[in-house]
């Protein structure tokens, strides 16, 4: 073996300040782990395991969504006097049942800011199972990790995980809670945008012509814009972290172009001191937006009906195309692109309508 392919020892690799491994982690990872050390003894495995299981997650919205999922079983288990480690399938599945009836958070009415109250309706079927799949997601992590970081010798025996056979809601795959506006809806919505300033034009204008999810949206930056093949695009990245580089259709792009007015780096659609915008801020803008334009779900109405429309929209063009539809929607199975199609004429064909019709000619 030739003298540079040989490993040095371990003791002449570390000639300087060891690298604490968690400064490499997403800021979202090392927060949680902060946040679950305060409750734990010094030592416990507890956090670092959970800093890391949310820094392996590919984009800052699923770490985000998995955070804000698993506290809410982490402090279930704790309240109960329970090491969320040592968990058995008994607690497991009395926190499903839990689920079914516990409030939801909800900003408090003039309060502080962030300060919120279990004041909101309990979670539907689908944001249950996200929980307890985010609970899964984490126990299994910490089982396969249990014997590299020998947490049985800590007196921690993690040998199975408890939400392996808790049983999840059964989802309707035609189902969804998000509101369908008709194209006319639509057309109200982007033009009280373009009345209202050019960053919201910009935005929604995106959202919709490009089918982005608010995320996707929110992360894209000014020098993710280019052109291909004679077509003004934008390279943003998806769902589980893939990049893909979307056509930019006119619409969007003269919105774009008037909101930045030359501006040529940062985020795409930023607050006046160059910050990027959150969700909570685009979810408020959208109501306010669909007040202006009189939708009759302006109370409930939130950022994911942009793409959702979007995609049910192109579905209903007289030479759509499925496959086409699909690559539109970044959707991996054409079965998630068929739903949107099936929802549409669920309602657009309810015998509903023709019973009233003809209840009204008697």
């Amino acid at each position: 073996m030739s003298a540079e392919l040989v490993p040095r020892g371990s003791a002449e690799l570390a000639t300087g300040p060891r690298r604490d491994p968690t400064a490499d982690w997403p800021d979202e990872a090392r927060a949680f782990s902060e946040e679950l050390a305060a409750h734990f003894p010094a030592g416990d495995p507890f956090p670092g395991l959970g800093g890391a299981w949310i820094a392996r997650q590919k984009t800052a919205n699923t770490r985000k969504t998995y955070i804000r999922q698993f506290r809410v079983w982490e402090e279930y288990a704790r309240h109960a006097g329970a090491h969320p480690l040592t968990a058995r399938f008994s607690l497991a599945e009395a926190f499903a049942r839990y689920l079914e009836t516990a409030p939801t958070l909800r900003p408090v009415k003039g309060g502080c800011r962030g300060e919120m109250a279990p004041t909101g309706e309990p979670r539907p079927d689908a944001a249950r199972a996200n929980v307890l799949s985010a609970c899964y997601s984490f126990h299994t992590y910490a089982v396969r990790a249990a014997t590299e970081m020998r947490l049985q010798e800590r007196g921690l025996d993690v040998d199975a995980d408890p939400f392996a056979l808790v049983p999840r809601p059964d989802i309707d795959p035609d189902h969804s809670e998000t509101e369908g506006l008709t194209e006319e809806e639509m057309a109200r919505l982007l033009a009280a945008a373009r009345t209202d300033s050019p960053r919201a034009n910009a935005l929604l204008a995106s959202m919709y012509f490009m089918a982005m999810r608010v995320d996707s949206a929110l992360g894209a930056q000014v020098e993710d814009l280019g052109y291909d093949a004679g077509h003004r695009t934008l390279s943003v990245r998806l769902k589980g972290g893939r990049r893909k580089k979307k056509a930019v259709p006119p619409q969007a792009a003269a919105a774009i172009d008037r909101c930045l007015a030359g501006r040529t780096t940062g985020p795409l659609f930023a607050t006046r001191t160059r910050r990027p915008l959150d969700e909570s801020y685009v979810r408020k803008l959208i109501r306010r937006l669909a007040l202006k334009a009189g939708l009759p779900q302006a109370s409930t109405i939130h950022p994911h009906v942009m793409k959702h429309n979007a995609v049910t929209h192109a579905l209903a063009q007289p030479k759509a195309k499925l496959h086409v539809v699909q690559d539109f929607a970044d959707h991996k199975d054409p079965r998630t692109t068929r739903r949107y199609d099936r929802r549409r004429g669920n309602l657009a064909g309810s015998p509903g309508y023709a019973l009233g019709s003809a209840m009204a000619e008697l």
